[in-house]
C-alpha cells in the first residue's frame, strides 16, 4: 500500500472469522415501514417496503433505495444492500458495521455472525448488516478495469528517497490519476459516499426496518458513523455501541500519528512475547529489535526482495504485513514468521499478509472494492492541507514520535490532494446533544483505534459512557471478556447503562 494511502487508512476491523452458525429463519419475508415525518420528496424512500428473501445458509437479504444526494432527493437514486439474521421474536433489529471505511457489513454478519455478536443479542434481535453506499453489494465505487490496475496502484513501488520533491510529485500524480479512474468508473456517486451521507441513509435504514430507534453497533470506523447519526438525528437515537471509537476531530495528520503510536506501543507488546518464543527471531532488549525493524524497513527501501510473482517488496507493502498481525494477539505467530521469513530474503509471506490486508485474493483478483471505497470516503471526509512545509514538519514530527513506523505513515495528505471530489467540511466535534446513552468501547492497548480516541470521543458525547477493556487487540466485544460482552448485551436488552467505567 502507498505511504499516502496507508496513513489515511481508519482502521478496519480484521482478526480470524468465525463461520456463523444459524437456526432455523423465522418466515417474514416483509418489513413495514416505521412512521415518519419527512418531506415529501423523501416519503417514497421512507416507506418502502423491504421484501426479504432467503441466502446465504439461512440468512435474509433485501435492497433499500436511499437518495444520491440527500439535499436533492429527486436528483437520483442508490442501492443499499441488507442482510439480516432474524431472531424468532425480536426486540427490534441492531444494525451492524464493521469498519473500514470501506468494510461490507453484509460480509461481515454472511461470514462472521458468530464474531460480530453474542449469542445472547442474536437471541433478542435482528442483526442486520449492510453495505454502506460506494461500498460492496450496495451501489459501489470503482476504480478500474483490471485488477492490475489496482495492483500498480497498491504495490508499485515510488523510486527516490521519501519526502524528495521527486518522490512527492510521483506520489501526488499517481494518487491524481487514480482518483481520475476513480471518477470515470463511478460517476456523480464518487461525490456522495461522505460519512454524513451514510449516517443519513441510517435512519432510512432504521425507518424501513420498521424501528422507531435505531440500535446500533459499530467498530472501528463504524463509531464514527453511529457518532455522525447521533449528532444529526438525537432524537431517534435508541442503543448505540461504538466499540474501537474514532476520534471525529482527528485530522488525517491525527490519525497517523495516533496510529504509529499505537502500532509501535502493540510491538513492542509483541516483543516483550515473543521473547519467551522458540521461533522468536530477535534477541536482546525491545529498543534494540525495534531499531533493527527500522533497519529492515530502510533495507527494503534501499532493495526491495522480488517475490515468485515478479511484485518486489517495498517497505511500504512490508508496513501493511506488519500491521495486520499487529491488529489481535492471536495473531502475532504470524508476525514472527514474518520477520524470519522477510530476513532470510524471502517476501511470500509478507506479500501473503499485506494481500490479506488490502483484500487481494492469490489469483490477483480482489475480494470487494473496500480498497477504493476507503479511499473515497476518506478523502471527502477529511480536508487535506496543501503544504509541502507542513508535511515535511508532520513527517518529522511522526519520525521523531514514532521511529519505526512513522516514516511509512508520513505525506498523507498526498493521498486526496488531487482527488477530484474536495472534502467539504473540516473535522466537525460531535456531541450529539439530546441522544440517548450511547456506550463507548475502548481497549487501553488497541493499536488502530488507541484507547484516548474512546476516551475523547465519550467526553465529546453529551450522553457517553465510556468502557474500558484493559487488554490488547483492536475492539472488544465479543472477542475479550466477559465483562465487556454482559454490559454490551445488558444494555442493549434491557437499557442497562453502567454507572461507572466497568474497568473490564
Amino acid at each position: 500500500m502507498r505511504p499516502s494511502r496507508l496513513a489515511a487508512v481508519a482502521a478496519t476491523v480484521v482478526g480470524a472469522l468465525l463461520l456463523a452458525g444459524c437456526a432455523a429463519v423465522p418466515q417474514r419475508t416483509t418489513s413495514t415501514p416505521a412512521p415518519a415525518e419527512v418531506s415529501a420528496e423523501l416519503a417514497p424512500f421512507y416507506t418502502q417496503t423491504l421484501e426479504w428473501e432467503e441466502c446465504e445458509d439461512d440468512l435474509q437479504c433485501a435492497t433499500a433505495t436511499a437518495p444520491l444526494d440527500w439535499t436533492d432527493p429527486a436528483r437520483d437514486s442508490i442501492e443499499l444492500a441488507l442482510i439480516r439474521h432474524p431472531a424468532a421474536s425480536p426486540l427490534g433489529s441492531v444494525l451492524v458495521n464493521p469498519g473500514g471505511p470501506g468494510g461490507s457489513g453484509y460480509d461481515f454478519i454472511a461470514d462472521s455472525l458468530d464474531y460480530a455478536v453474542s449469542d445472547t443479542l442474536k437471541s433478542r434481535f435482528d442483526i442486520v448488516g449492510f453495505d454502506p453506499r460506494g461500498v460492496n453489494r450496495s451501489s459501489a465505487v470503482t476504480c478500474h478495469d483490471d485488477p492490475a490496475e489496482l495492483d500498480d496502484f497498491v504495490y508499485d513501488i515510488v523510486p527516490g528517497e521519501i519526502g524528495s520533491d521527486q518522490w512527492i510529485a510521483d506520489v501526488e500524480a499517481a494518487n491524481t490519476d487514480f482518483g481520475a479512474a476513480c471518477l470515470e468508473h463511478s460517476g456523480d456517486l464518487l461525490g456522495f459516499v461522505d460519512t454524513v451521507s451514510a449516517a443519513r441513509d441510517l435512519d432510512l435504514l432504521r425507518a424501513v426496518l420498521g424501528d422507531k430507534k435505531l440500535n446500533y453497533l459499530g467498530f472501528s470506523y463504524g463509531t464514527l458513523l453511529g457518532a455522525t447519526y447521533a449528532e444529526l438525528y438525537p432524537q431517534n437515537t435508541g442503543r448505540l455501541v461504538l466499540d474501537g471509537a474514532l476520534d471525529p476531530t482527528s485530522t488525517s495528520f491525527d490519525v497517523s500519528l495516533t496510529q504509529a503510536e499505537g502500532f509501535e506501543s502493540a510491538m513492542r507488546a509483541f516483543l516483550a512475547d515473543c521473547d519467551s518464543a522458540d521461533d522468536c527471531p530477535f534477541t536482546g532488549s525491545a529498543d534494540a529489535s525495534l531499531a533493527k525493524i527500522r533497519a529492515l524497513l530502510d533495507r527494503l527501501d534501499a532493495s526491495p526482495i522480488r517475490s515468485d510473482d515478479g511484485r518486489e517488496l517495498g517497505s511500504t507493502s512490508m508496513t501493511s504485513a506488519i500491521v495486520l498481525p499487529l491488529y489481535s494477539q492471536d495473531n502475532w505467530p504470524y508476525l514472527r514468521e514474518l520477520f524470519s521469513s522477510v530476513m532470510q530474503g524471502d517476501a511470500t509471506f509478507a506479500f501473503s499478509l499485506a494481500d490479506s490486508y488490502n483484500g487481494r485474493n492469490a489469483d490477483g483478483s480482489y475480494l470487494d472494492n473496500s480498497l477504493e471505497a476507503r479511499l473515497a470516503i476518506n478523502c471527502l471526509d477529511y480536508a487535506s492541507q496543501p503544504d509541502i512545509a507542513v508535511m515535511r514538519a508532520e513527517a518529522a514530527e511522526l519520525a521523531e514520535k514514532a521511529p519505526v513506523l512513522g516514516k511509512q505513515l508520513s505525506y498523507g495528505d498526498l493521498g486526496c490532494l488531487g482527488w477530484p471530489v474536495k472534502a467539504a467540511t473540516e473535522r466537525p466535534v460531535i456531541d450529539g446533544s439530546g441522544a440517548a446513552d450511547i456506550l463507548v468501547v475502548g481497549t487501553t492497548n488497541d493499536p488502530a483505534t488507541p484507547y484516548s480516541w474512546a476516551v475523547n470521543l465519550a467526553d465529546q458525547l453529551e450522553s457517553g459512557h465510556l468502557v474500558s477493556y484493559e487488554g490488547e487487540g483492536h475492539t472488544a466485544y465479543n472477542k475479550s471478556n466477559d465483562c465487556v460482552d454482559d454490559t454490551i448485551d445488558d444494555y442493549f436488552i434491557d437499557g442497562t447503562v453502567p454507572s461507572t467505567d466497568p474497568l473490564c
